[in-house]
């Protein structure tokens, strides 16, 4: 009697399936598969001198030690050895361009694209965005499948996406999700408003295409929020517009030039939609305007909201720098803020992001922490008054596990001289660490409570 009643029930569930109307990836995966590719990078180890080699595992024979240390010259038995990571990438043209991660090429010594049909291509770096995590390769081959670009514009949330990579080095691994979400701000990403997804992506799916449902390609697979570092349900990918805007500035000029404002900006909470007679909270609230920057010129104050910029809505902060940043240098565009109350329409020339803007947000972007274990910043006018410095100096933000936090510096110390070298910028003091020597003492000047002191510390080997 259970044996009709269970296949009666299994009938049910496929037409119920059926009904449902669930996509069927297989033609898209058929038609695109071959033009995503598997990318594999190489760092060189350093020569035989005892700088960042590991020593020999613990299940080499001991008659082997002599012959380690011998052959590679190291009294120290220490034993170089190439650094390797794995990531995904797709062809947008037939005559080898590839988009990939910029953080899955970093710092490598050689780039091999694998394609599906088994070759191994060593590609050239045209060049790379950090602060959009894009990168563009070119491998020497003809007659290439391609993807197609699509738009992320034209993206909705709940609508079908599919990914194609390598995570953990499975080469053409697919996963479908929905779009959960558009314009994600991540601490970090400033310059790209993210696309939030439910599709499975883990390490080595980092630079593969999203495609929606017409098989195009609308975004390049960045991120993924986890507590555990595999997937936990919030994949991000970088959206095609930001993603071409930056390759055809790669292809044109080598770099990217970005849109610059001069503004510091927060969001706006319902208690300050109050203050400012808002009918509800939306747009950016300006905290600070640079001195002699795009903003100041045009006339942007402090308190001011800015609710449009270029024919675009503002609804968050987040929104606004990839708004600014993909606006070309030295166009003449229209923004609309809210002040005191009242709307008004102020006209802005958009600037170069200044080298150190750029440095500091890719410093930010990947949370790098310096040699000492500190995370620093400039210091602006009201933060100087504040506390009491009248010039020079860099500002502690945070300090992680170093040297740094064993010689006692703390958050807000201003760090005046190192090795009795003036500190005058952030990049001054990028350089300084940069060529601090080991083993020695070095004596750093840091002001606290506008109460100056040298504190001493020193950087192992």
């Amino acid at each position: 009697m259970l044996k009709p009643v269970f296949l009666l029930l299994s009938v049910f569930l496929i037409n119920s399936v059926a009904m449902a109307g669930l996509p069927d990836f297989t033609d898209m995966v058929e038609t695109n598969g071959h033009a995503v590719v598997n990318i594999s990078t190489t760092q060189k180890a350093p020569k035989p001198d005892g700088q960042g080699m590991q020593r020999l595992p613990d299940d080499v024979p001991p008659q082997m030690e002599e012959f380690f240390r011998r052959f590679f010259q190291d009294p120290r038995g220490l034993v170089p050895r190439d650094s390797k990571s794995l990531g995904s990438g797709f062809i947008i043209s037939d005559d080898g361009y590839v988009i990939t991660n910029h953080h899955v090429i970093k710092n490598a010594d050689e780039i091999v694209v694998k394609l599906k049909d088994r070759r191994q291509i060593e590609a050239k770096l045209i060049g790379s965005d950090q602060s959009t995590d894009i990168a563009l390769l070119k491998i020497d081959a003809d007659d290439l499948p391609a993807v197609k670009i699509g738009s992320s514009g034209n993206m909705k949330v709940g609508e079908w996406v599919l990914a194609i990579g390598s995570p953990f080095g499975f080469e053409q691994s697919v996963t479908a999700g929905i779009v959960s979400a558009k314009g994600r701000s991540l601490p970090g990403g400033n310059y790209v408003p993210f696309i939030q997804t439910d599709v499975a992506i883990n390490p080595g799916n980092s630079g593969g295409p999203l495609f929606n449902m017409k098989g195009e390609v609308i975004g390049v697979n960045s991120q993924i929020y986890s507590r555990s570092g595999g997937y936990m349900g919030l994949s991000f990918a970088i959206p095609m517009d930001v993603a071409m805007n930056v390759i055809e500035q790669i292809k044109d000029n080598g770099k990217v030039a970005r849109g610059w404002l001069g503004v510091q900006i927060q969001d706006v909470t319902r208690e300050l939609a109050e203050s400012f007679e808002m009918d509800r909270p939306h747009g950016a609230l300006v905290s600070k305007v640079v001195d002699e920057s795009p903003a100041k010129k045009a006339g942007i104050k402090i308190g001011d909201i800015i609710v449009e910029f270029n024919g675009k809505n503002i609804e968050t902060s987040g929104e606004l720098p990839p708004v600014v940043g993909i606006t070309p240098v030295n166009k003449k565009v229209k923004m609309k803020v809210i002040r005191q109350g009242k709307y008004k329409t102020l006209k802005v020339k958009v600037g170069l992001l200044p080298e150190s803007e750029v440095l500091a947000q890719a410093h930010k972007a990947e949370e790098k922490v310096n040699r000492l274990g500190l995370v620093v910043a400039e210091l602006s006018q009201e933060q100087r008054k504040k506390l009491e410095v009248e010039s020079n100096g860099v500002l502690v933000q945070e300090v992680k596990r170093g040297p740094a936090l064993s010689a006692g510096i703390k958050r807000g110390d201003v760090i005046l001289r190192i090795r009795n070298r003036s500190i005058k910028s952030l990049k001054d003091f990028q350089k300084t660490v940069e060529d601090l020597p080991t083993d020695k003492s070095i004596a750093v000047l840091v002001q606290r409570r506008g109460s100056p002191r040298f504190i001493t510390l020193k950087l192992e080997k």
